[in-house]
């Protein structure tokens, strides 16, 4: 295992773009899997090319935030689904219990721990060597996470003090159970809105997050005060994963969509429908279909296109290229939206019967030169509690996934707007276009916005 002997190994799988991590457990010959992804083409592979039997496929909980592979990977494979005989689920499954021990082969064994707190059934799943070794890791899911935990309201407020408390115990109860070394794989914490804040860790042990993690050094009202205190928005797009992975998603269709031409995504652009242009913002920027929204696969893209769109409306893609179409689909299909009603790739004049459209990009140094000589009407795209740790001073906060329902607040004549690194400006541009605002996209880092001389406010403490 990785930093822990040599027969047996964790390869984790990674997806950036929504921040979690599956984990893949062998010790040469035979296999489990935690929390796998939707594209489970991904799984399938290292199996493949390690000559590797998946006996078992081990769900921590009930995902929120991604529309699990782990059936489809059962079902492919003849491995075993573990979920927890606790949960209301409409499938077939190994039912695991609390101290539930599942024997992978002659060698591994892995005990299931309950630990709500994320959620009210999550499960917790502790790596024991075959020779008794005791927790020489455990994959935490959404419990115990790098110098976190997962976030206890996304069940609804009238849950989120009860599952804090619980999700307390819960970190306690792993802290008691496991050895300073054992190592730690949570699913959540590497940029996931299900995760209560965010670390930079790429890994960890029980000890050490015994020595710093809150939730492990203070007490039960202190961490439940705190850990509320700091929780922000999640995307809205989390309330139809969790039905989609009780019911059992079916494998993802990565196939191709249905080519369009300009006539139709005109139509469908009239019709209300989403045509998102998935380039670079620099391209969009450059011209882009009238009507279109930009939300580049650059950046997290299926977590702020699923916040965004209406969900269940018609969504057409347009890409540079059938590579980065393919890149959308897989990141699509990992939130639910599956099929795509048709895409275009290639040359962008051919996306368009009407005239391209164009918008300003800039720096901050050019905010700052234009601020200086008069009045510029600044939006902020930001998160409410990003703006409030430090904002251009008389700049308005609307953070993007508000912006479409305050269009109205936003002056129509001319407005700069800017985020954090530019990804979310051009999105909020895409939708600022309309009706004829000069619209100026600001592309740079906000680290920068003092450097050059604009007015920045610094949260205090």
């Amino acid at each position: 295992m990785s930093g822990q002997g040599d027969a047996l190994c964790v390869v984790p799988i990674d997806t950036p773009s929504l921040g979690d991590r599956s984990y893949l457990v062998h010790d040469g010959s035979v296999a489990f899997v935690v929390d796998p992804q939707r594209d489970i083409d991904r799984v399938l592979e290292v199996l493949e090319r390690e000559g590797l039997r998946l006996t078992h496929v081990m769900e921590t909980h009930v995902h929120n935030d991604y529309v699990t592979g782990g059936l489809a990977l059962a079902r492919a494979t003849g491995a075993d689904y573990v979920v927890s005989a606790r949960e209301d689920v409409s499938f077939d499954r190994h039912p695991v219990e609390d101290g539930e021990v599942l024997a992978v082969g002659d060698r591994i064994r892995v005990e299931a721990l309950a630990t709500p707190g994320h959620t009210f059934h999550h499960l917790s799943y502790v790596l024991r060597d075959g020779d008794g070794t005791p927790g020489v890791a455990v994959f935490s899911g959404g419990s115990l996470l790098y110098g976190s935990t997962g976030r206890p309201d996304l069940l609804g407020a009238e849950h989120t003090d009860r599952l804090a408390r619980l999700q307390h115990a819960s970190a306690r109860r792993l802290g008691a159970v496991l050895p300073d070394d054992a190592a730690l794989y949570p699913t959540h914490g590497f940029g996931s809105f299900c995760a209560a804040s965010q670390s930079r860790a790429s890994r960890s042990t029980i000890g050490a997050e015994r020595r710093g993690n809150a939730v492990l050094t203070q007490d039960e009202d202190g961490y439940v005060r705190d850990l509320l205190a700091g929780l922000g928005p999640w995307p809205d797009y989390y309330a139809h994963i969790a039905p989609l992975n009780s019911a059992g998603p079916a494998a993802a269709d990565l196939s191709p969509p249905r080519p369009m031409g300009a006539a139709e995504i005109r139509r469908r652009i009239d019709a209300g429908e989403w045509v998102v242009d998935v380039r670079h913002r620099s391209q969009f920027a450059d011209g882009h279909v009238p009507g279109s929204y930009n939300v580049g696969t650059d950046g997290a893209f299926a977590t702020n296109l699923g916040w965004l769109i209406d969900w269940n409306v018609p969504l057409t893609l347009l890409a540079a290229t059938p590579d980065d179409l393919a890149h959308a689909q897989r990141e699509l299909v990992r939130i639910g939206l599956d099929r795509p009603a048709g895409a275009a790739t290639g040359e962008v004049r051919r996306w368009s019967d009407r005239d391209l459209v164009r918008f300003e990009q800039a720096d901050f140094a050019a905010l700052a030169a234009e601020a200086s000589a008069r009045e510029v009407p600044v939006l902020d795209v930001r998160r409410a509690e990003e703006f409030a740790a430090g904002h251009v001073v008389g700049a308005r906060n609307i953070p993007l996934h508000e912006l479409r329902a305050r269009l109205a607040e936003v002056a129509d004549d001319e407005v700069w707007v800017h985020c954090q690194s530019g990804y979310r400006a051009s999105i909020a541009a895409s939708f600022l276009l309309a009706p004829g605002r000069r619209v100026v996209a600001v592309d740079d880092h906000f680290a920068t916005a003092g450097a050059v001389g604009l007015p920045v406010t610094v949260a205090s403490g």
